[in-house]
């Protein structure tokens, strides 16, 4: 049987691997049985994190409104149910920025709106 030889493909399939473990605790960034493991991992849990970031943002901006609206008397969900029926699109994240940066405006917003 002749001897097949490969090249490059396959030392740059492993090296790409490495290159991606490359901040991993001991075999894991060095051996590449071990680090191929690890990298499907990682890859599978940035994949899910990246809908839980989006999870903990909202739950974050949902916080920071209803702090400040809670200190003018006011619960959270009255809020947004009020700011939908005077048809005022702000989202989520607007409110926060507003609450956090320029707590003025907002506590304006909510008492022209809500009175």
């Amino acid at each position: 049987m002749t001897r097949v030889k490969r090249g490059y493909v396959a030392r740059r399939r492993r090296k790409k691997i490495l290159h991606l473990t490359s901040g991993f605790y001991g075999a894991h960034s060095r051996l590449f049985r071990v680090a191929n493991q690890k990298a499907i991992r990682a890859l599978a849990y940035s994949h899910i994190d990246r809908a839980k970031r989006k999870r903990n943002m909202r739950s974050l901006w949902i916080c920071r409104i209803n702090a400040v609206a809670r200190e003018q008397n006011i619960s959270y969900s009255y809020l947004i149910k009020s700011l939908k029926e005077k048809k005022i699109l702000l989202n989520r994240k607007m409110l926060a920025q507003l609450a956090v940066l320029d707590k003025p405006s907002f506590i304006k917003l909510i008492n022209t709106h809500l009175n």
